[in-house]
């Protein structure tokens, strides 16, 4: 496995990850209506756009290099 795939199966498993926070903090947030868990859903959410988004552009920049 090529380090160009290591990076790219490392983002897909963090964009997994980060959806699964999110599910987490949204169950945790309606049991305990607790605003610190909305914002942790929110952020984990973001986040998971941001590694998605960096992901296709490092896929588009490093096409060329397999």
């Amino acid at each position: 496995m090529s380090l160009r795939a290591f990076h790219l199966l490392f983002i897909a498993l963090s964009v997994v990850l980060t959806a699964f926070f999110a599910a987490w903090a949204a169950g945790q947030y309606q049991r305990a209506h607790e605003m610190s868990y909305a914002l942790t859903g929110v952020a984990s959410v973001a986040s998971g756009i941001g590694l998605a988004v960096y992901g296709a552009a490092f896929q588009r920049k490093t096409k060329k290099l397999s």
